[in-house]
């Protein structure tokens, strides 16, 4: 009997559902978001899904979701009121910060506001050394004293981060041990456990952020638990965590630090997956949707993770080497930059006379002009219909009618008589900004990370991602650009592919040349056991159960650390050189130079990663849509730059492309529309991905 998993991801203006049977169907549904409640449209678009293929929940073995609810709690500041316990003498480590400035020079930068008030952050007096020694124990009247305060503040959470707690967490344990006697159904966040490693800020602001989003995420996820039930399907439910592996829902609710960045991850997966069975060494994933673009690299097979990141930032352009507006979480997670340039981003006009793109976006409420559903601020989406890209009729399949007139008159009204440029100036003008915003973005994961973009292919997806993909490549000296099938539901089409991860990490500095060498080992046995421990409590046993190794390293002195993998054996002096070679190799890499044979490498962190392989996981070889490609419309006039203006182009289905053909053609799918220019050259691979030759 055929089974099937469902992939969900939600976007701030569509809601993406990817039906993929064990047989190699896939079912496809692409509706706005609900706003107000991510859920509804969740179960809403399943029970359409249901009604249009015959199914019932009942044949659905897992839901595997990505989901943006933490971090949108961040964005909003709509987290639960969070009290902190902390040393005497740190209470104010969430406002000292690490002085780091996103923007160099300027002096009206305000930093963004604690997530915990001053009031609301208790002190102990107790005193943890960095070796792990007490110099004075904790009281456990003081810490009652504490804890009662914050009670009589009504808060909803409870974050505990002590001085060094990361070597000896007496203290800590013992906080929480008396949170859990005095209030037992309190949420509550403990740094050991959270995040056992060095740096105060780094790890309260993360204990903090953790603690501030678990009443929110437990609440969401018990109304998705309950909307998925009253649907009749009883699947288990798995969510796509900011490193790219899943993780249950029960381990989501305790652990929400782990989902912030859960929505862009998935694509980055699939991406990955594409990319090993197509023999792309080096590509570049460019996910566009309705808000946002995003830009990732993947470099033989693996995925890039960064260490830490920041949430409630803003839009994070230009230099990834200016930090510190947002909120800092030290959590695995695929390194991804980010521009505020979607379908929705508005295009407006500035106090100097400019043409903007965003940040600010239609969403899925009002929309562009061009959906008609009250919005009057032109967008990119406007921009490109207008340009002939964009079928005024055919947008997801031609559910949605988009009003091509509406658009017109708001870009005259809006950009192009206040600038005293014709339509399809203004109309290119906003295209080519908007790909100039992206670039940025795909400049600050390669050059910034010394990588040349000239290496790569870029893989393209997301609603608008393979309509911009072969502009941007060409404006790069990037030759290929690759479009997988469903391009538009990619994200969703991603999460198919992931693994169950719990990703684990504790502080262990040593000099690699000085260091007792089975108490390192000792120390990785460890983080090993608590994996597999996890692991086993999921169902995931022998051959199911995969561990993987890093380690955290820099020169002795140096304050930042790069992370490279550990393979399996045992650590001796010839695992010890081959740590160091690897560490060498990644910091000429990534800065440009490595430093002599005879300076010392220091072990800062250890890291284990315990992978749940899930049976029937992955998607099969050969997948067919269960939707029948419509016939191919006329032709239409598409405008490519003053250079050649108006073109008449070819419509095509994916399938048209078996033979491989020359551009300007535009293909049409049910969920995305790429645009091939001029002088490039469209085909099709085994596996169903347009790849593009630029030429």
């Amino acid at each position: 009997m055929t089974s099937y998993r469902i992939g969900v991801d939600i976007g701030g203006t569509f809601t993406d559902i990817v039906l993929l049977g064990s047989d190699g169907t896939i079912h496809t549904k692409k509706i706005s978001s609900s706003v107000d409640n991510y859920a509804r449209a969740i179960v809403e678009g399943l029970a359409e899904v249901f009604s249009e293929t015959g199914l019932d929940g009942g044949m659905i073995r897992e839901i595997l979701h990505g989901t943006t609810v933490a971090s949108n709690a961040i964005l909003e500041l709509q987290g639960a009121r969070v009290g902190l316990i902390t040393t005497r003498g740190f209470r104010d480590v969430l406002e000292i910060r690490t002085l780091r400035m996103p923007r160099l020079y300027d002096m009206g930068w305000i930093k963004p506001a604690p997530l915990v008030e001053r009031y609301l952050r208790e002190v102990v007096d107790e005193r943890v050394d960095a070796r792990g020694g007490v110099e004075r124990p904790l009281d456990p009247k003081d810490a009652e004293r504490a804890i009662d305060a914050l009670l009589a503040e009504k808060v909803e959470a409870i974050a505990v981060c002590l001085l060094n707690s990361f070597t000896n967490p007496a203290h800590e344990l013992m906080i929480g041990e008396l949170i859990r006697k005095k209030a037992p159904t309190m949420p509550t966040s403990i740094s050991y456990e959270v995040l056992p490693e060095i740096k105060e800020y780094e790890r309260t602001s993360t204990t903090v952020v953790n603690a501030y989003v678990m009443p929110i995420v437990a609440r969401y996820l018990r109304a998705l638990r309950k909307g998925l039930d009253e649907t009749g399907v009883p699947a288990r439910l798995l969510l796509m965590q900011s490193n790219g592996g899943l993780t249950t829902d029960t381990a989501a609710a305790e652990r929400p630090m782990n989902i912030i960045e859960s929505g862009p991850a998935g694509g980055v997966v699939g991406a990955q997956a594409v990319a090993r069975a197509t023999n792309l060494p080096k590509i570049i994933t460019f996910d566009m949707g309705g808000t946002t673009a995003k830009a990732s690299i993947v470099e033989d097979g693996e995925v890039t993770r960064a260490t830490e990141y920041s949430v409630g930032a803003g839009i994070m352009i230009g230099s990834r080497l200016l930090t510190g507006a947002g909120y800092t979480l030290k959590v695995p997670a695929i390194d991804l930059a980010e521009v505020g340039a979607g379908g929705g981003s508005h295009v407006w006009i500035d106090g100097g006379g400019s043409m903007q793109i965003g940040p600010q976006s239609a969403g899925a409420l009002p929309g562009p002009v061009c959906y008609d559903k009250g919005g009057t601020v032109p967008t990119v989406t406007d921009a490109n219909v207008l340009l002939g890209y964009i079928n005024p009729n055919h947008l997801v399949g031609g559910a949605l009618k988009l009003n091509a007139e509406k658009a017109r008159d708001a870009f005259d009204r809006c950009i192009a008589a206040p600038l005293a440029m014709t339509l399809e100036q203004a109309a290119y003008g906003a295209h080519q900004i908007a790909a100039s915003n992206m670039i940025r973005a795909i400049k600050a994961i390669s050059t910034e990370r010394g990588r040349d973009p000239r290496e790569f292919a870029l893989f393209a997806f997301g609603g608008n991602g393979p309509l911009f993909a072969c502009g941007m490549a060409s404006a790069l000296a990037m030759k290929r650009v690759v479009v997988p099938p469903s391009a538009g539901l990619f994200s969703s089409f991603g999460l198919l592919y992931a693994d169950v991860e719990h990703h684990y990490s504790r502080t262990f500095r040593r000099l690699l040349r000085k260091a007792d060498l089975q108490q390192i080992e000792g120390a990785w046995d460890s983080l090993a056991e608590q994996a597999m421990c996890q692991l086993a409590a999921e169902g995931f046993t022998g051959g199911g159960a995969r561990l993987r190794r890093a380690a955290d390293l820099h020169y002795q002195g140096q304050s930042f650390e790069l992370t490279v993998s550990v393979p399996e054996g045992r650590i001796d002096k010839m695992m010890v050189a081959q740590l160091e070679e690897a560490f060498a190799k990644e910091h000429e890499k990534t800065y440009g130079h490595r430093a002599g044979a005879d300076e010392p490498v220091e072990l800062v962190s250890i890291r284990v990663v315990g992978q749940g392989l899930r049976e029937g996981a992955g998607v099969p070889q050969f997948v067919r849509g269960s939707r029948a490609e419509p016939e191919a419309p006329a032709p239409r006039a598409a405008y490519f730059g003053p250079a050649q203006g108006w073109i008449e182009s070819p419509i095509l289905r994916r399938s048209d492309l078996s033979t491989a053909q020359a551009g300007p053609l535009i293909v049409e799918e049910y969920d995305a529309t790429c645009v091939v220019p001029p002088q490039a050259r469209a085909s099709l691979d085994p596996g169903g991905n347009i790849v593009i030759d630029l030429g």
